[in-house]
């Protein structure tokens, strides 16, 4: 599934599901918002690792690993 990164100020930023799954929390952003980087993930997990990797931020650790490691399609996500 598509993850976007949204940023509104310098440090305070979004990340979601695109689409319809995402809406909700794009609602809450302001009108200077902007995406600045979108990535496909399988699972939680994996687009957190990719979301922390891109932002430097070491490594992502998970306190419900067996639900975050899940597939969105194990899930009925589509």
């Amino acid at each position: 599934m598509l993850h976007e990164l949204w940023v509104e100020l310098e440090n305070e930023q979004t990340f979601c599901l695109a689409g319809a799954q995402g809406e909700a929390a794009r609602k809450l952003l302001g009108p200077t918002a902007r995406l600045v980087w979108s990535v496909e993930a399988g699972s939680h997990f994996e687009a957190m690792t990719q979301y922390y990797e891109y932002m430097g931020w070491g490594v992502y650790k998970s306190d419900f690993p067996e639900l975050d490691k899940k597939l969105y399609s194990e899930l009925g996500w589509k």
